[in-house]
């Protein structure tokens, strides 16, 4: 049996979040439902990394195991079949007891905001016409990495283990009229950068003092958080793995 880990893209407006789930529009469907098609067999893939309703996708990895050759031009096939807001942009050979989630290094999200009415970034941004204070967003951000316990930003009704996340980076960047918050972490609970943007978006507006914002972190409760900033804004741009790991292949097109 051969594993390929596959790399995709895709806009999330359309689907219900990133995971299969029953009676459900997903990203994951898709895939599956392209590959089955196109290798004539039953396949279940296993993604890397879950993105919500409406979030985006600049890169995700999935996995999945068959016998069956690839054919020749399977990367054209295969995005024939995909709809349109779906892309494969890569397929690799990987050794076979290698799982696309848990051997990820680490991700990096990107909020954007855009303080303009634009109507090519409403898909793509959060609409957010207010004055910030961007040095407050800075510092706010800067606090985010002095912690590992992020029990405050994650939603209720989760089934994991443990809250800790190593965060690597954090920080804001401003564009002309696009405000961009970059996180990159070993893992993220489930509405984790949301809620850390809605929160920090609070200190910006002058809600939340940012003694009040390192209380909250501290306090470990979801209802101290706002995750109240709309989806669309929200990219998963990178999926990190060993070096070395993921080995392309090539395919006419």
């Amino acid at each position: 049996m051969n594993r390929y880990f596959i790399e995709v893209a895709y806009k999330g407006a359309q689907y219900s979040g990133f995971q299969v789930q029953e009676n459900a529009h997903t990203v994951q469907a898709e895939v599956d439902r392209a590959l089955s098609l196109l290798l004539r067999e039953k396949i279940e893939s296993t993604g890397s990394s879950r993105t919500d309703a409406g979030v985006n996708a600049r890169q995700n990895f999935l996995h999945f195991d068959t016998d069956a050759p690839l054919h020749p031009q399977f990367l054209y096939k295969i995005n024939a079949i995909l709809p349109a807001d779906v892309v494969l942009k890569g397929v690799y050979r990987v050794p076979e007891d290698t799982n696309s989630r848990f051997a990820a290094l680490g991700r990096s999200y990107e909020y954007t905001l855009y303080t303009r009415k634009d109507p090519f970034m409403q898909d793509r941004g959060y609409f957010f016409p207010y004055k910030l204070d961007v040095d407050a967003l800075q510092e706010a951000a800067g606090i985010i990495r002095e912690y590992s316990d992020f029990t405050t930003f994650s939603k209720r009704n989760t089934q994991v283990k443990t809250f800790i996340c190593a965060i690597e980076e954090s920080f804001w960047t401003v564009e002309g009229e696009r405000i961009v918050y970059n996180v990159t972490a070993n893992r993220f609970l489930r509405g984790m950068v949301r809620g850390l943007v809605g929160t920090m978006l609070r200190v910006g507006r002058g809600k939340l003092t940012i003694p009040a914002f390192r209380a909250a972190i501290e306090s470990r409760d979801c209802t101290r958080a706002d995750f109240a900033v709309p989806p669309q804004g929200l990219f998963l741009m990178t999926v990190r793995y060993p070096e070395g790991l993921l080995e392309p292949l090539s395919f006419v097109r």
